[in-house]
């Protein structure tokens, strides 16, 4: 099974840059999108049935914001919108399936680069996101957890640490949380894989465009599975070269 996590910034413009094309050519079988900002009636949905797939989606209650959809080429046993949380939900950032044993969050976590009030709400928002995933783990143990996390781990997951170490996305408690978060039965895919690989990174600044080019970028996406499928992750890998937005898609193989 093929997972791949992709924040497409606008599914609509991510279209006209060849999105579907894309998909068409390489096989996903489960695709969890963010940052769709759009509803469903804004799109074509045969545009993505017409491939095999069942549409899941999430909008925010905000016209053109956040938003996320799932993908999938499996009918899911069930949907779940939202996490419960009021604000998290108004503003479309979780959506849950199950297929099987399997359940798959799809999740866009809050960025707080816009001044102080988000980046207090990111710190609400992760201490909730983790409650909620604890209570699912006790009736669900197999989850795998995609999204724009918005926080590099480490500092092979940027490109400038010394340099971003006052920025939001990697300042200490959110690199913090991250390190108590894959303490509690988590397991970053991508690193599993590749344990000290270097350069790997799904996210790049629109404000230069020289940057995607030289590769200064951060890895702020990541597909995590509970310790339950640990040993079922067979590839992970980051695609870079796919261009439909300032992010690029991630991947996980799960036999």
């Amino acid at each position: 099974m093929r997972i791949v996590s992709y924040n497409v910034n606008g599914i609509r413009a991510a279209i006209k840059k060849g999105l579907i094309e894309w998909l068409s050519e390489y096989p996903v079988d489960i695709f969890c999108v963010q940052e769709t900002k759009a509803t469903q009636d804004d799109i074509d949905l045969s545009l993505f049935t017409s491939l095999g797939y069942h549409v899941c989606w999430f909008s925010a209650q905000k016209k053109g914001y956040s938003g996320v959809a799932v993908f999938s080429k499996i009918k899911p046993d069930l949907v779940q919108t939202g996490n419960g949380y009021a604000m998290s939900d108004f503003e479309g950032r979780v959506i849950r399936v199950d297929i099987g044993e399997l359940t798959i969050i799809n999740a866009y976590f809050p960025s707080g680069s816009s001044g102080d009030e988000r980046q207090t709400y990111k710190y609400q928002w992760l201490k909730e996101f983790e409650s909620y995933l604890k209570k699912l783990q006790k009736k669900r143990p197999k989850i795998i957890l995609a999204g724009d996390y918005n926080i590099a781990h480490q500092e092979i997951d940027i490109h400038d640490p010394k340099g971003n170490k006052k920025s939001s996305g990697f300042l200490p408690e959110e690199r913090a949380w991250m390190d108590s978060f894959l303490a509690g039965g988590w397991i970053d895919s991508y690193r599993k894989i590749n344990p000290t690989t270097t350069g790997g990174y799904s996210w790049w600044t629109q404000r230069f465009p020289s940057v995607r080019l030289q590769n200064k970028g951060w890895r702020i996406d990541y597909l995590c599975t509970t310790e339950a499928l640990a040993s079922s992750i067979k590839a992970a890998t980051i695609l870079p070269m796919v261009k439909h937005s300032d992010h690029c898609p991630i991947v996980v193989e799960i036999k």
